[in-house]
């Protein structure tokens, strides 16, 4: 005799293969738009001015999101961010490559800010999913919300390289048309099959009510600005021209390696980020440690981290310019960065559902990416401007010191006793 699931964990199954359908299509519109418009001759600062809105909409909507869902539902939510990224691939396809510069910027950041809302409308959706349906014992939330999260982001890793791939061999068009038909008939399936379950939403949920009275979450929500904000700075523009300048020739041939490479490392790190994520309850051995303790882990590994930007970032200066050592030790430097920023990452996900309530879980974990990405917002900033001003050694710098503020935010963390006392 078969045992049936239960409700929860087909709920979870069906948030899960949504969430992750839409950050495969993330990760490669990302890519396709860096390396496309790279090629066309826009500067750094140009470039990041094409990721601008799309960060700004992602503080608005994880503001406004967390009481949307309170008041209307998860689920509605969830649909709503696939179908509005549908859309968004959809117009980009309009792009006409007649249009001048200024007019370019302008449509295509308009786009990147509709995806932008998309991606945390669908993100908000999961991450509280994650409270409401996974279980209490043997640190269930830990290992539930790892799991998303780092499944979700090696998703993300292999569209890094899909968006690479399209973008070499079918071009830039056929790339985000295939990519809006196939995220369709996901979403088509999803609605079909989604089973029962998530809240429906209340009708008297309060916008006001976003913002929390909890220092913790406050406190944890300050650490994830400048933490995201520390990966962003060298993430979004500056690595990948740095890696596009040491690669290419200029030719279409050159151009064609140094995106297969740049997207292939791009990728490579967010899986290998991904999949540290999903093990971090393993790494920390979570099942036999108190909240209290993994607090304290969090400040620790918080400075871990702020050490291997600040090492990459002398080593920028020594070598005074492109060097072949020095691009391998900033390969090597980032995957150790991003196995470490996993590690807090994943810790900051448990944390922010841990210290949250069932009953307002969307609205912090809506405050709490509200913060998560007016970090990606100052990261895709300071990333153009930092590299066209001071190269690595700038950018780098910058990132050492936003992780350092974010070991410092994590210190004023405190268990929930405490603070109940």
């Amino acid at each position: 005799m078969t045992t049936a699931r239960p409700e929860g964990l087909s709920a979870y199954i069906a948030v899960t293969a949504a969430y992750w359908a839409f950050m495969l299509t993330d990760g490669a519109l990302r890519m396709l738009v860096l390396l496309h418009f790279h090629t066309l001759g826009f500067s750094p600062v140009q470039l990041a001015y094409l990721f601008v809105l799309y960060e700004i909409a992602g503080v608005v909507t994880n503001l406004c999101a967390g009481w949307i869902a309170a008041r209307f539902g998860l689920t509605s939510t969830l649909y709503a961010g696939i179908g509005l990224q549908v859309v968004a691939l959809l117009a980009l396809a309009q792009l006409d490559p007649a249009w001048a510069v200024g007019a370019s910027v302008v449509f295509v950041m308009l786009v990147q800010g509709a995806s932008g809302v998309a991606k945390d409308l669908a993100k908000m959706s999961s991450k509280s999913a994650v409270k409401l349906l996974a279980p209490t014992l043997d640190a269930g939330l830990f290992r539930w919300v790892a799991l998303l999260t780092g499944s979700k982001n090696m998703v993300k890793g292999l569209g890094f390289l899909l968006g690479a791939a399209l973008l070499g061999t079918v071009g830039f068009v056929g790339a985000v048309l295939g990519m809006a038909a196939v995220l369709a008939a996901i979403l088509i399936a999803v609605l079909a099959f989604m089973p029962a379950g998530l809240p429906k939403g209340r009708k008297d949920a309060k916008f006001t009510e976003v913002f929390s009275k909890s220092s913790n979450v406050n406190w944890l929500s300050a650490a994830r600005v400048v933490l995201f904000g520390a990966r962003d700075v060298w993430f979004v523009v500056g690595i990948p021209i740095y890696f596009y300048a040491v690669l290419s020739d200029g030719t279409t041939d050159g151009n064609r390696t140094a995106f297969f490479l740049i997207g292939t490392f791009m990728a490579v790190w967010v899986i290998l980020y991904g999949l540290v994520q999903a093990n971090t309850p393993r790494i920390l051995r979570a099942k036999t440690r108190p909240t209290a303790e993994l607090i304290t882990a969090a400040h620790g590994w918080a400075w871990a981290l702020a050490v291997v930007p600040a090492v990459l970032a002398l080593a920028a200066l020594a070598a005074n310019g492109p060097q072949n050592w020095l691009t391998l030790c900033v390969v090597a430097g980032l995957l150790v960065f991003g196995a470490l920023f996993a590690v807090n990452s994943s810790l900051h996900s448990f944390l922010i559902l841990s210290f949250t309530k069932a009953e307002r879980v969307t609205m912090d974990v809506g405050f709490y990416y509200m913060a998560n990405a007016a970090g990606r917002l100052i990261g895709t900033l300071a990333s153009g401007l930092s590299y066209q001003i001071g190269g690595l050694p700038l950018m780098l710098g910058i990132a050492a010191g936003m992780v350092a503020l974010s070991a410092v935010a994590v210190s004023f963390l405190t268990p929930e006793e405490q603070q109940a006392a």
